[in-house]
Parts: C-alpha cells; structure tokens; sequence
C-alpha cells in the first residue's frame, strides 16, 4: 500500500473533529517513548517539524489544517512541536495554533537561534518565547552551529536561570556532521539535531555514536529526505514482510527505520495535512525492525 492510499483511506478521520480526532483503534495504544539522557524525561518517537509547512496560514480557511495537524499529534499522544525563526511566520503559527487549542501544556516546544552576537542572539530568543508563549520554554537550539560558542553561552546562562529547560545544537548539512560530533565531544548540551534517513545515514559514523556516548538526546529532522524518499518508491508496493513490523505505508516504512535505532530520541517529518500526521506518528505503534531487518529495509530501498 502506497503513502498516497493509506492515507486517503484515513484522510477524513483527523479531519472529523479539530480538537479530537476521530482515530483508528490501533492509535489508542501508547507511542513508543524515549528517555531524554541528561533527565530522564520521556519524549514519544514521533514528533512534528514546522519547515515550510507552517510559514504560511494568514487566514482562517488556511490555519485550520495546520490546527487539525497540531490536535492529532497530541489526540494520539505526540509532544514534540520543532521550529525557528528561520522558518519564516512557523514559530507565530505555532504559538497561536498552541494557544487557542490551549496545549502549551501538552506539547514540547523546540526552537532555534539563528543569528550572530549575543545581544543579537538574545533579542531574537526573547522574541522566540513571546511568539511561542510557554515560559519556560522547552528547547532553545543554536540553529547550523551559526556563531554557536556565543549562542551555547547564553543558552546554558538561561537554562540555569530557568528560562529553557533544554539546550541543543543543530546542522541540517549533511557534511557537517564532523563538525557537530567535534561540538558535541568538547560541549555539554542536552540535544542534537541532524538529518538522518534511508537516504542519509552519515550519522550513523559520528553523531549517533558520539551522541550515545554523551548522553544526548537525538532529533532526526529530514526523515523522508525532503520528499525524495517517497519519489524512490512512488508507484511501488510495501514488501510483504513489512508487516512484519505492523508497516502500513511507506511513511511508516521510512520511519520505523529511523526510530529503531536506539540513540534516536525523536524523530519530526514535517506536514501541513492531518492525514499525513496521523500516518506518521502510526510508525511509533506496534514493533520495530531489529537491525537484521534494518539491514533489510536498506537493500530494499538500494533496489529502487
């Protein structure tokens, strides 16, 4: 079954009701959670990225399904919300979205700093925390390692006065995943951001393993490669052994994959379709492949 006919079998579902989605019986079995390191705190796999998706929305017509997105990811027992102020109007939508379904409580509010100086850094994060409205903020992450000695500084200053409960760093350039290990090995964070997907499994060398041996928590943004993953594959069958790991979609299939390996934290595809979320966050239901069928997932997308 491709994405685009699971998907349309369940697209009147989340549809149905904003704040409670009408949802399959599979769905009212708990997500698969994993422990923050630095805490303990428990985080479902499967979260919700805001790139592009949420840059938009003015009217009323057009904010409603990223609402509907945001009521499914919690209906069904998702937290995580991951933004920035490079992502355009997303962390505006976000907050409203937050507030007027009144989930500041339920959900776990990441964003980013994206900017050089301190005084520059600082502004922009307090701008941040009043655009996302939850005091103290979830998640603050120096966005691409941009001037991210100075921002780190004032993250762990923050972290301490209980403004954030969180610190992070970020690249979403797949060569630079040197970079981040070297960061990670010489700093105290409690979170990664990196690509890492079927088709980007570079962080598989360094970042997982470092991130394992730090203790930090790790966040997979790009989980389908931005969409090419699904072109691979369009038209295309799910393999009968799919089942296997109760795989319904190609969706599924990428991010069972991702989530199955045990130094991810979260993974957070991004969607503006509510169908699409609640497709997603079914990869954290039901088992996962163990590494000899992640072996096998590989060489099957290899064949494509």
């Amino acid at each position: 079954m491709t994405r685009r006919e699971a998907t349309r079998i369940m697209a009147g579902t989340a549809a149905s009701l904003l704040v409670a989605p009408s949802l399959p019986a599979q769905a009212k079995v708990s997500l698969l959670q994993r422990a923050i390191p630095s805490s303990g705190e428990m985080l479902p796999v499967i979260g919700l990225g805001t790139s592009r998706v949420f840059n938009s929305a003015p009217s009323a017509a057009e904010r409603e399904p990223l609402e509907q997105v945001v009521a499914t990811l919690v209906k069904m027992g998702g937290k995580i919300v991951d933004t920035s102020p490079m992502y355009g109007q997303a962390e505006t939508v976000s907050g409203e979205i937050a507030a007027k379904l009144k989930l500041h409580d339920k959900l776990f509010l990441a964003t980013k700093v994206w900017t050089t100086g301190k005084a520059e850094g600082i502004q922009q994060m307090e701008r941040s925390l009043e655009l996302l409205g939850k005091k103290p903020l979830d998640l603050i992450q120096v966005h691409n390692l941009i001037d991210w000695e100075t921002q780190l500084a004032t993250l762990q200053e923050w972290k301490k006065q209980g403004r954030i409960r969180y610190t992070g760093i970020t690249h979403s350039t797949t060569g630079r995943q040197d970079d981040v290990a070297r960061v990670l090995e010489k700093e105290r964070v409690d979170f990664v951001q990196i690509n890492y997907s079927l088709m980007e499994r570079e962080a598989e060398e360094r970042v997982l393993p470092v991130a394992k041996e730090r203790g930090v928590a790790v966040i997979v943004n790009r989980p389908f490669g931005q969409g090419d993953l699904f072109g691979r594959v369009r038209g295309k069958p799910l393999p009968e052994w799919a089942g296997e790991i109760d795989c319904k979609s190609w969706a599924q299939f990428f991010l069972k994959w991702i989530v199955a390996h045990p130094v991810v934290t979260c993974a957070i595809p991004a969607t503006s379709k509510p169908h699409h979320m609640e497709d997603n966050l079914q990869a954290g239901l039901g088992r996962l492949p163990d590494e000899k069928m992640r072996r096998r997932m590989v060489e099957a997308m290899s064949a494509f």
